[in-house]
């Protein structure tokens, strides 16, 4: 029962106000967890346009609203099905305008009614009303004075049990003579469900709805009683340990008398033994045992004696000087190495290379590496790869959606629960001061109010800062020169630039078809036969298929997908060996749409480019290299051009230039000067849900213009890449790699290349250059030489 406000306000709630008269169709609103009853002074924020709309109408009349309450409070815009009919005719006493919009509206229910229908429904509610007046004639018998004097008691009992009873209130209730004016004013403070307090509203015969008030009163009383002898308990509960407490001390004061043993004593000397054990810096050290020696002086049982311990053990569990022995033979880290992983020949080098110079000088520091490539090309794996090759430990944690910077620094001890970082964690877990640590997803690193873990970084990934760490919660010095940190990001982009200048980038482009081939045989394959239960003598599936289900079945810079293939695939064989089956169970071209179904991917091949105005270009995704087809049409027109296929501002920029480029190739085309004005050209590239922007598209769509303008078609088997000057010079672009996989996996056999970007041509795999001719090209005249046969 609410018992702070509303009785004490009750006595203006009784106050009557002069009856007006009542129109048979009024304003309606809807409420919401509350039940309006009569003569109640409420205020209401009312925010709702309709609910708004409906005050403004009443306050422009009659200030007369009906009020009732809806059924769902979680609706916002409730309809008139969705409110109770039964409610109550308010007099709208104030209203103020806030800030917000919002009003604030004081109301007094001056009488029940019922809703007959509702006669509109925008843009506000109004309804025709039917009265529900109280009978005021209802004769006094001894049965009902012994009701209302009952549900006095009750109400009584309730409020001292609350320890607010008062003359006043008492005055208030014993001053009630009506039934149902009694029952209103005590049900509307009684803390009822919405369904309870309507049900009461709803009881129009006032002696029935006394009757339901008390039985509300008798469950609100059992609850009152049980509450004031739950707090009765605690406070004898609270006596008896502080009893316990003095009990406690006398107990420990007379031990120490008799020389017994105490515990405290013992686990301080155990924390000392640790110290003098422990191979740490002198200055931590110096710490440790200060804070042990404030440990000795406070009580066991003072709240900080629990931190300081915790803050002790963290301090003697850090790996300061322990050490694992590197493994300093480079053709056993070579072999390892080629083990777990096939090719990536760059990074394996750059690893040896780091052993070569720590076997030759002890002291060196540990490299920061950073990993870029696409999902599923082996960032993380080879990371484990190398702690194996040099006999360390590893641990690993993901940075992305991270934006606290206490994740890396840690806590403040001055909060409760406090820890160390995530640095300082893993370091504990290992227990070792120079493990591999990976963090993933650098790329993918967030900041909010409460810092920017990106920047704490930066202290962590620095060799020239990073000797001597300061953690928050250990605030002491802590070596991190001897860990090899490797990061891994999907794009360098989204790093900032000071964190990034401090890594050493290494780029995973991708797979070509033959080095998934090799990696599905030697690696993926096993590894799902293993798991799915499996011997190798249930199933066998050639070269021929396997580099079907790469083709036709996954299109993909990593091999994420082709694993799920092949481990749906050994799925499939290991239902049969359930069933009883004895195999082997031979997977080849005929057989395998029962595996894996029907192709996902049909290889787009040169067949695409068989008409005027098309042109194939290359793009660099997060995920790899991806085709771009360009289609350009010309129709009878003023002269204007349309860009479609959700194209960024940088792409709609490079068609505007090729549009100036063709412009001036005109003479050359013998065509009239004013072609361009005669015709509306249409750029569109497919396809038209996926966002595209770059800044190398722009050689491909004058060459797709050039041949619609010409009607030459572009030579088969031949992509592009480039972005375009107005003068027609041939600008370099970026992820050379990603985009020649992307074209030999489209069966696409040349590639235009601006001829700044030759010197990357050693960054693609030999087997890759073999199978595709590069062509540099410096000017777009060049480009079209070589486009069109």
């Amino acid at each position: 029962m609410d018992i702070n406000d509303p009785l004490t306000a009750g006595i203006g709630d009784l106050a009557d106000i002069e009856d007006p008269e009542i129109p048979e169709i009024l304003p309606a609103m809807a409420v919401r967890d509350i039940v309006v009853f009569n003569y109640m002074i409420i205020p209401l924020f009312v925010g709702r346009p309709a609910s708004v709309e409906a005050v403004q109408e009443a306050m422009t009349n009659d200030k007369l609203i009906m009020l009732v309450t809806q059924q769902d409070s979680s609706i916002d815009e409730p309809t008139p099905e969705e409110v109770y009919r039964v409610g109550m005719v308010c007099m709208i006493m104030r209203t103020l305008k806030l800030p917000d919009g919002r009003l604030k509206v004081l109301v007094q229910a001056i009488q029940k009614a019922r809703i007959e229908a509702f006669t509109q429904e925008e843009p506000f509610l109004k309804a025709e009303i039917e009265l529900l007046p109280d009978s005021l004639d209802v004769k006094m018998t001894v049965e009902i004075d012994a009701l209302m004097r009952n549900v006095r008691e009750q109400t009584e009992k309730i409020l001292s049990l609350k320890g607010v009873m008062s003359s006043e209130l008492l005055a208030i209730l014993s001053g009630i003579d009506e039934p149902g004016r009694l029952a209103d004013l005590v049900v509307s403070n009684l803390r009822l469900k919405v369904q309870e307090s309507q049900s009461v509203l709803e009881t129009l015969d006032p002696v029935d709805r006394l009757h339901k008030v008390l039985e509300f009163l008798n469950k609100e009383l059992e609850v009152s009683t049980m509450q004031a002898k739950i707090q009765s308990e605690a406070k004898e509960e609270m006596g008896r340990t502080q009893r316990e407490y003095y009990l406690r001390e006398q107990i420990h004061a007379l031990k120490k008398e008799l020389g017994d043993f105490d515990e405290k004593s013992q686990e301080i000397e155990e924390l000392q033994a640790r110290f003098k054990k422990a191979r740490m810096p002198s200055a931590v050290k110096k710490e440790g045992l200060k804070q042990l020696k404030r440990l000795e002086m406070m009580h066991p049982d003072a709240s900080e004696a629990t931190t300081i311990r915790t803050y002790l053990d963290w301090m003697l569990d850090v790996p300061w000087r322990k050490s694992t022995k590197d493994r300093l033979d480079l053709k056993i880290a070579q072999q390892v190495l080629d083990e777990d992983h096939y090719g990536l020949d760059k990074i394996k080098e750059r690893i040896l290379e780091y052993l070569a110079v720590r076997k030759l000088n002890k002291s060196t520091k540990g490299p920061i590496l950073c990993f870029v490539g696409p999902p599923g090309v082996g960032k993380t794996s080879l990371g484990q790869s190398i702690a194996r090759a040099m006999g360390r430990k590893f641990i690993r944690f993901s940075l992305g959606g991270m934006r606290d910077e206490a994740e890396i620094r840690g806590h403040r001890r001055t909060y409760i629960g406090a820890m160390p970082g995530r640095i300082i964690q893993g370091l504990k877990t290992v227990g070792s001061n120079n493990p591999i640590f990976m963090l993933d997803e650098i790329d993918k690193v967030g900041a909010d109010y409460r810092g920017d873990p990106s920047s704490a970084l930066l202290e962590v990934l620095d060799p020239e800062q990073n000797f001597e760490f300061s953690d928050h919660y250990l605030n002491l010095p802590c070596d991190l020169s001897k860990v090899m940190f490797i990061t891994t990001a999907n794009m360098s982009d989204t790093i900032p630039g000071p964190l990034l200048d401090r890594m050493e980038v290494i780029n995973l482009s991708g797979y070509t078809l033959e080095e998934k081939l090799e990696i599905a045989k030697r690696y993926l394959l096993p590894r799902q036969i293993k798991e799915n239960g499996i011997k190798t003598t249930h199933i066998k599936i050639d070269d021929e298929t396997i580099s079907r289900v790469i083709s036709h079945y996954t299109r993909e810079a990593g091999l994420r997908n082709l694993e799920r293939e092949l481990g749906k695939v050994c799925r499939k064989v290991a239902r049969r060996v359930a069933e009883g089956g004895k195999g082997p169970y031979s997977i080849s071209l005929r057989t395998l749409a029962k595996y894996l179904g029907p192709p996902k991917i049909l290889p787009e091949g040169a067949d695409v480019i068989d008409e005027p105005g098309l042109a194939t270009g290359l793009a660099w995704t997060e995920v790899g290299g991806e085709i771009l087809y360009i289609e350009v049409s010309l129709l009878k027109g003023k002269g204007g051009l349309t860009l479609t296929g959700q194209l960024g501002d940088v792409m709609k920029e490079s068609a505007q230039a090729a549009l100036t480029v063709c412009r001036s190739w005109l003479p050359k085309l013998k065509l009239a000067d004013d072609f361009f004005e005669e015709h509306d050209i249409h750029i569109h590239v497919p396809a038209g849900a996926i966002p595209k922007d770059g800044p190398s598209a722009g050689i491909t769509m004058a060459t797709a213009l050039y041949s619609a303008i010409s009607g030459k078609k572009v030579r088969k088997n031949l992509a592009m890449t480039g972005e375009i000057t107005l003068r027609g010079r041939v600008l370099p672009i970026g992820g050379l790699r990603e985009k020649a996989l992307a074209a030999l996996r489209a069966n696409i056999t040349t590639i235009l290349i601006p001829a700044e970007n030759k010197k990357d041509l050693v960054e693609i795999p030999e087997d890759l250059r073999k199978q595709i001719t590069f062509i540099p090209v410096k000017k777009i005249g060049q480009v079209f030489n070589k486009a069109f046969d």
